[in-house]
């Protein structure tokens, strides 16, 4: 249990360092992918509701502190993303990869659109088919791409880390 925690605090970290420094060596079309986005939703998709609540406050949380102006915006979008996602583990937990992948692109849309209006059109800007073809799509697509290499890593890890003791 220890163990598991640890192994998933670590990977928001590095996911949150890549996310925030590297990644921006190698944006496509000015975009980065979502790695904090991709944790939530699967970790969230493999554990449940309560973990998906969990990590998805330390990774808005993270976010916020590094990007926002308002403190809580990344916070309680990646919150309810990763409510979301756990309840749909409940009732479609499979061990296909389709679904976490289809959820994986429909939460980086839902989160961009989220974000657009949290942050730009209270603001005034008034250029959502802009942000939406420009930014918030190819965000989605880079994400949903990325996320492909992610989540079979982190379904092959999840079962390393999580055994539970046989008893004796």
């Amino acid at each position: 249990m220890i163990k598991q925690k640890c192994i998933t605090i670590l990977m928001i970290i590095v996911s949150f360092v890549l996310q925030t420094t590297f990644l921006h060596s190698i944006e496509l079309a000015d975009v980065v992918p979502n790695l904090l986005l991709i944790l939530t939703v699967s970790y969230a998709y493999m554990r449940g509701r309560t973990s998906g609540l969990a990590i998805g406050f330390l990774c808005g949380i993270l976010l916020d502190m590094m990007y926002g102006s308002v403190i809580g915006v990344c916070t309680f979008g990646f919150i309810n993303i990763g409510y979301w996602s756990g309840y749909l583990q409940k009732i479609y937990f499979t061990d296909r990869f389709s679904l976490p992948l289809f959820l994986v692109a429909t939460c980086d849309l839902l989160y961009g659109m989220y974000y657009y209006f949290t942050e730009f059109l209270i603001r005034g800007r008034l250029n959502f088919g802009f942000s939406l073809i420009h930014k918030i799509i190819p965000e989605m697509v880079y994400t949903t791409l990325v996320s492909i290499v992610i989540l079979h890593f982190l379904m092959w890890l999840e079962p390393k880390i999580s055994k539970k003791r046989e008893e004796v």
